[in-house]
């Protein structure tokens, strides 16, 4: 299973996502580095925990449309190998993310127009690039339903597959930073017995590595981390019981 450290990005510093309150996020405070800059905070996952593989959410795109390009370049450069969310809403976008040296991109219900637009973006940019968000808060989807037609949450992560997603993350911001447990593991069950080979993430709410041991047990593939690294909640002797060797910087 991976563990995908998290760098949420706001006004241009890593920031610690508490509940999905995006008015509230503060730069971060961490055991792991003392200072928020992107490239300080990616070479602490990197040199204290053995991960380069981080999941980037760019706030100041997702809500403001002004992307940190340079940011990503300058992670891309050092060698990280970076899954974006960027709030994608068009094809082009998702190109630019690409030129910008992200491995894959997030399209992420929160912003994402709808299905028949994911399956265009399969088709233009490949499957294997496109990792669709089911984005909730509380359970509850995120972002324009009308053209999901439904507003359950499986019945939108299945619409999504069937557009052409291999790989979906299942998060809930409601979770994310309040040492509350992950709450998605019914749906990610429900997901993974209707769908064996699809790639499954989740997070918002890991707290400590009986959290990891149980989403692992569940089939999940990987697990977003932000809050329990900078607390030190989760360690690296952590890591290296749930990430492959080949995974890992170490």
């Amino acid at each position: 299973m991976d563990i995908l450290p998290v760098l949420d990005l706001l006004n241009g510093l890593v920031v610690r996502g508490v509940g999905g309150k995006r008015n509230e996020y503060r730069p971060i405070q961490s055991r792991l580095v003392d200072r928020p800059d992107v490239l300080s905070v990616a070479r602490a996952f990197r040199n204290q925990l053995g991960l380069t593989r981080l999941y980037v959410a760019d706030l100041d795109a997702i809500l403001h449309g002004r992307p940190n390009r340079e940011a990503c370049r300058s992670l891309a450069e050092d060698g990280f190998e970076l899954l974006v969310d960027a709030g994608l809403r068009t094809v082009e976008s998702a190109r630019t993310v690409l030129a910008d040296g992200a491995e894959q991109f997030i399209a992420g219900l929160e912003t994402w127009p709808g299905p028949d637009e994911l399956a265009e973006l399969c088709r233009d940019v490949g499957r294997n690039r496109v990792i669709f968000s089911l984005d909730m808060v509380r359970g509850r989807p995120l972002g324009n339903l009308v053209p999901w037609r439904t507003e359950d949450a499986l019945e939108i992560a299945v619409r999504a597959v069937e557009a052409g997603a291999r790989e979906i993350i299942v998060l809930d911001l409601a979770q994310v930073g309040v040492g509350a447990g992950v709450t998605t593991g019914p749906l990610c069950r429900q997901l993974r017995q209707r769908f064996a080979e699809l790639r499954l993430i989740t997070g918002g709410g890991v707290r400590q590595p009986e959290d990891l041991i149980e989403l692992a047990a569940l089939g999940i593939d990987g697990v977003l981390v932000a809050s329990a690294f900078h607390d030190g909640r989760v360690t690296r002797d952590d890591v290296r019981r749930f990430v492959p060797a080949g995974n890992r910087d170490c």
